[in-house]
């Protein structure tokens, strides 16, 4: 038997054995395209637009539809009311977190694989079931003990605030990119949540972290990454940017380690520091309980792996939020302006801003909400799965099965947010001026997979933007009309363009 038969030969096998598990495995799905074997319907995906290309099959197939990516099956929700029906009203049944199946090498010791590719399989984000319900509980409570919501977290960042608006001086209203800088910010109170420590933004350790982590989401939004998460095999034979991320990953590991063991030596349970002494307290008050997560045995899984989550949660999307906005500033000087003589009226040029201001505030507060509605930052969310088999719209979709949230479908409806695609913060006033709440603003998710860091990332969102403008006009180094604020999309999410602005002292 020649090579080219058997090379025929187990091409042919491997196409039925892809017929089979799609048939196989998909019940009483809802409908969708048909799916090509193996490859599913990705090459009927735009991959520099996946919200777009969702867009087009709900026109076809309805709010709810199946997709296959690979060989597995994903049920996109598509639009508000699907969106509220399962996250919301069906929470606890869609309450998993879908995986993303490349993952990283064993961790030495453990023998079992703890890191999902971008980056975290457990911890807060990625983790399942009674792990995930425990973790996160610890972690909101460990955060709103040190102040998630209260004046001692709120003095962190308008600490950080002030540290951001030395390091915009030090520009001396010369054009400069403002990517380093405002990830610096978020990354540092973060520093100051996990670590009790924040750092001079030339610190060699900081620098080392930013880069590890900005490389990794970048590699981890690639083409080639995504094709790596849909046939997780390629990773065991090919090289590419996968091997990358996990020395980045096993860098920032070694460096998380170190700060625990300082912890370990220098621990007083009477008085917690930070998040990692809450954990190590925890785990010496459950010492004795052998079914407990936080153990010694558990300590690189859980404690590891849940401030991964913190950094990536709560620096990249923080940061990025602030600077898109920056650039829609730049480009909107009529919503600028606006803005800076609310913070003239309110707070005035001679203290820092305070969350007691929001409230007093509509129109700031609309700018903030239109920022991130219009810019839409994770479009089609983290992916979710169901905890059980579950009903759903008369659909029998079998437990396991991943669900991807369109964010976009419900940011972006445009019979709530008329012209979705213009950016108005007139979205979210009422006739009289006062700020209008709405259903629709999922920006943070939700349901049970909401973010758990939504009120820090709102308080870093306001006190570092107002603090901004109250400083600072925005001088942009093209004509308007030549600022362009289209995002530059990739697999995971949009980011803005590169861009250049002057901070001018006001």
């Amino acid at each position: 038997m020649g090579p080219f038969v058997v090379l025929v030969l187990v091409l042919s096998c491997l196409l039925l054995l892809s017929l089979w598990r799609q048939s196989s495995g998909k019940g009483n799905l809802p409908p969708g395209p048909t799916p090509l074997p193996i490859l599913g319907n990705i090459l009927q995906i735009d991959a520099k637009d996946i919200s777009k290309s969702l867009t087009k099959f709900s026109k076809v197939y309805g709010p709810v539809f199946t997709l296959y990516l690979g060989m597995k099956p994903s049920v996109v929700l598509h639009g508000y009311e699907a969106m509220k029906e399962a996250l919301v009203e069906l929470g606890d049944d869609f309450s998993g977190r879908g995986s993303f199946p490349l993952s990283a090498k064993t961790h030495k010791g453990l023998g079992k694989y703890l890191l999902d590719l971008f980056p975290i399989l457990v911890g807060i984000i990625f983790s399942n079931g009674e792990k995930w319900k425990t973790i996160r509980r610890f972690s909101i409570m460990t955060l709103r003990n040190f102040g998630m919501g209260k004046r001692s977290l709120e003095d962190r960042v308008q600490e950080e605030a002030c540290s951001l608006l030395e390091e915009l001086r030090k520009t001396n209203g010369a054009p400069c990119d403002p990517t380093f800088i405002l990830g610096c910010a978020p990354c540092n109170v973060i520093c100051s949540i996990i670590f009790h420590k924040r750092f001079d933004y030339r610190d060699q350790n900081f620098l080392n972290l930013m880069k590890k982590f900005n490389e990794s989401l970048l590699l981890g939004s690639s083409t080639w990454i995504q094709v790596c998460n849909a046939f997780p095999v390629l990773m065991d034979y090919l090289p590419g940017s996968h091997n990358k991320i996990m020395k980045n990953f096993a860098y920032i590991k070694s460096y998380v380690l170190e700060k625990v063991k300082e912890h370990q030596e220098s621990l007083d349970i009477n008085n917690p520091r930070d998040f990692i002494d809450c954990f190590l307290i925890r785990m010496e008050e459950e010492k004795h309980n052998k079914q407990s997560e936080f153990t010694i045995e558990n300590l690189l899984e859980n404690l590891l792996i849940t401030v991964l989550d913190m950094f990536m949660a709560g620096t990249e999307t923080t940061s990025t939020t602030l600077r898109y906005g920056l650039l829609l500033l730049l480009k909107h000087t009529e919503i600028t302006a606006k803005v800076q003589e609310e913070i003239e009226h309110v707070i005035g040029r001679h203290r820092s801003p305070s969350m007691q201001d929001r409230s007093r505030m509509p129109y700031t507060d609309a700018v903030l909400h239109e920022i991130q509605r219009y810019i839409d930052l994770i479009p089609n969310d983290l992916p979710h799965s169901v905890t059980r088999d579950v009903k759903f719209r008369n659909y029998l979709i079998p437990k396991g099965t991943t669900i991807i949230p369109s964010l976009t479908s419900v940011l972006h409806d445009n019979k709530e947010f008329p012209n979705p695609e213009t950016f108005d913060p007139g979205h979210f006033l009422d006739e009289s001026g006062n700020f209008k709440k709405s259903d629709y603003f999922m920006a943070f998710s939700a349901g049970k997979r909401i973010c758990a860091g939504e009120g820090l990332a709102r308080m870093e969102l306001f006190l570092f933007l107002t603090s901004i403008l109250q400083n600072f006009n925005l001088k942009p180094v093209v004509a308007l009309k030549d600022i362009d604020t289209t995002p530059v999309g990739n697999m995971l999410g949009r980011l803005p363009p590169l861009y250049q602005l002057c901070f001018v002292p006001v």
